[in-house]
């Protein structure tokens, strides 16, 4: 149901709807770093307002996911020339090709292992990449799952989306894989994230929530809003999940308990994507539109 504390969103426009802030997430540096997966850029948004934009070469190689690495930089993946993304807090930009062509790398994470971990979409593969840009790949054993987000669960192991396969992944540092199919058929899982005891997901297609224990257990929560298509998902803490819709203009909060409450975004056309805890504990998402939407989280 849609909460009645509308005044604790704010929306920020930070630049033109041909930029399109995709991904985001709190910085070491007590920032928000964003993709613009439009314009080929990353950017640093301070608490404070200021805001910097660092292009990537080429223009045209759609920046999507950004995760904060083990090493005090801000990784990313770049769906378009296939190759993994590194920037500095101070604005220094590097990249990495993959070994796999057009393999589509997607969502990225920090692993248990001091590595980022990465999907190819198109590749049906998990890659792993280290600082040092070392870059070792692992094979799915579906044909066509579109691996999607993924995220280091609670038991050390990586979880992933299979948007194609209609699954959840997991995969050990060492290599082995298991994959298991959702109860929802066709149900599009896409984002993906862990808190200290599951992981949750998005199912884009069946316009619900779902959560997985280490052990498989599945439960899957829908929504008020069928179409309100749930993209990006953020665990703000055990128990406590927040998503966006993309197809409504809304942000949402469901618990482990099932209560689920929606916040309206003051423009309903702004298409959040990527959610984050910010360092401030607020939630914030990147709008396609061109600007970030700052959601206050209710007090226990």
């Amino acid at each position: 149901m849609p909460s009645p504390h509308t005044p604790s969103v704010r929306e920020f426009r930070l630049t033109d709807d041909k930029a399109g802030p995709y991904g985001i997430t709190a910085g070491p540096d007590g920032a928000l770093w964003l993709t613009l997966v439009h314009r080929g850029g990353v950017a640093r948004l301070g608490l404070d307002g200021a805001y910097e934009e660092y292009a990537l070469d080429p223009a045209d190689c759609r920046p999507t996911v950004i995760a904060p690495g083990p090493d005090g930089a801000l990784w990313f993946t770049r769906l378009q020339d296939h190759r993994i993304g590194r920037v500095t807090v101070g604005g220094l930009v590097t990249s990495f090709a993959l070994p796999t062509p057009d393999g589509g790398p997607y969502g990225i994470t920090a692993g248990p292992d001091g590595a980022l971990w990465f999907t190819e979409t198109a590749g049906d593969r998990i890659g792993r990449i280290t600082v040092d840009g070392e870059v070792t790949e692992f094979a799915l054993p579906v044909e066509g799952g579109f691996p999607s987000a993924i995220t280091t669960g609670p038991d050390g192991a990586l979880w992933f989306t299979l948007n194609g396969a209609n699954a959840i992944g997991r995969l050990t540092p060492g290599g082995g894989t298991a994959v298991r199919p959702l109860p929802t058929d066709a149900a599009g899982p896409v984002g993906i994230a862990a808190d200290g005891r599951a992981v949750w997901f998005t199912e884009i297609a069946a316009g619900r929530i779902g959560r997985i224990t280490p052990d498989g257990r599945i439960t899957e929560y829908p929504l008020p809003d069928r179409a309100a298509t749930p993209h990006a998902v953020v665990a703000a803490a055990d128990g406590e999940c927040w998503f966006t819709e993309w197809g409504t203009g809304r942000v949402g909060r469901v618990t482990e308990a099932g209560e689920i409450t929606e916040h309206a975004l003051p423009d309903p056309s702004c298409e959040p994507h990527g959610i984050t805890v910010g360092p401030d504990g607020a939630l914030w998402t990147a709008l396609e539109t061109g600007g970030v939407a700052r959601v206050e989280r209710p007090l226990p």
